[in-house]
């Protein structure tokens, strides 16, 4: 962390202002995505980031339909997300520079143990897509236009459904209460596999479906543009955005686990 020293001579007094107002102004405002900040990923890398830089980082932690909102309205100073259409589209509409691919992982589906629409059973994403529906199963979704819910509706675009009635349930919630409202209502759900493994309350929810190349959850750092909002801290904001791809950044996703797995890959390795 960086430190600074009080100075009272004449000839220093200037100086030691200069460092104390570096020193105040030494953070940006990230907005970013709930799966980072629920698995406790920014809780074990950002203080590596910290102690290397002296750039504290504040995180507001939404969906990420929300996160683009934050950024676009210029209320943050950096953006981490998960939507490579809708980053892209961004960097195209002006609202930043440069994106990053950062990390990835993926999307997995959960459910009640007894798996009523026997998705364990099928051998694509669409087919257990299919199976939930036909069977009217309750399946709880954020509903939130989060990245996850963004790639949700894909899916079931994909497989040809258009989820509605009373066994769909659209909660408007964060990843964690949406995963708390499935386990009470034993539905299932939709989910980024790094808040499944840090959930602490599953109840009969176990996990149903995995491993289809449509899951592929990848995550970006967007810079965002001097030109539309001048007041944001640019030069603090890159060097967090340079920091997630170099190799010291890249290391320090690659050692966060929860429970002895890795949560999330490098896009460097």
């Amino acid at each position: 962390m960086m430190k600074t020293t009080a100075f009272i001579t004449a000839g220093t007094l200037a100086l030691g202002w200069s460092s104390t107002l570096i020193a105040a102004d030494g953070y940006i405002t990230l907005a970013s995505t709930t799966s980072t900040e629920n698995s406790g990923l920014f809780g074990a890398i950002i203080p590596a980031f910290t102690e290397e830089s002296g750039i504290e980082v504040r995180v507001v932690a939404v969906g990420t339909g929300q996160a683009f909102e934050i950024a676009r309205r210029g209320d943050a100073d950096s953006l981490l997300v998960h939507d490579t259409v809708g980053e892209e589209q961004f960097v195209a509409d002006g609202y930043a520079t440069q994106r990053l691919d950062v990390m990835y992982n993926d999307f997995v589906i959960v459910g009640p143990s007894d798996d009523p629409a026997d998705i364990s059973e099928s051998e694509t994403v669409s087919d257990a897509m299919q199976r939930i529906a036909e069977s009217e199963s309750p399946f709880a979704s954020r509903g939130d236009d989060s990245g996850t819910h963004r790639a949700e509706l894909r899916l079931w675009e994909d497989a040809g459904v258009t989820p509605q009635g009373g066994w769909y349930r659209e909660l408007g919630s964060g990843m964690g209460p949406t995963l708390n409202t499935a386990a009470g209502m034993n539905a299932y759900s939709f989910t980024d596999r790094a808040t499944w493994v840090a959930f602490e309350n599953p109840q009969d929810l176990k996990l149903l479906f995995e491993g289809d190349e449509a899951l592929f959850n990848q995550y970006g750092s967007l810079l965002l543009s001097e030109e539309q909002h001048p007041h944001l801290k640019h030069a603090l904001a890159a060097q967090w955005h340079e920091w997630l791809v170099s190799e010291q950044g890249q290391q320090a996703i690659a050692d966060f686990e929860v429970a002895g797995e890795q949560l999330f890959f490098p896009n460097a390795e």
